[in-house]
């Protein structure tokens, strides 16, 4: 008989142990999820300020937009002048070239172009 008591007092003792540690792993994830909705409220902007932050962000994305397309725009002024200037030199070797072998029987180049 007292070893039922003893096994009986043993398996009360466990399930109180047991629904008590239950009861306070529930208690702190209870405790936690109003914190962190306390925290959330707290935090939270009000729209004014989410919409400054917004305007903030959209105007440093324009200006960054603005600046690399002036950088660009830049790159492709560079690019067309030196086009430009390649043409330019190889239009004079041409012109040389064509004025060193000229043989005197044929107008010069210049008067001789076919117009298209």
């Amino acid at each position: 008989m007292t070893h039922r008591r003893v096994l009986l007092l043993c398996c009360l003792w466990a399930v109180l142990l047991l629904s008590g540690v239950k009861q306070k792993i529930f208690m702190q994830e209870a405790d936690a999820s109003n914190f962190l909705k306390k925290r959330t409220k707290r935090s939270s902007k009000s729209r004014e300020e989410a919409n400054a932050e917004n305007r903030q962000k959209l105007r440093a994305d324009e200006l960054r937009r603005e600046y690399y397309e002036e950088q660009r725009n830049e790159f492709e002024n560079f690019v067309e002048e030196q086009n430009d200037e390649q043409e330019e030199q190889r239009r004079e070797a041409v012109e040389q070239w064509r004025q060193w072998h000229y043989d005197g029987l044929y107008p010069p180049y210049l008067y001789n172009r076919h117009h298209i």
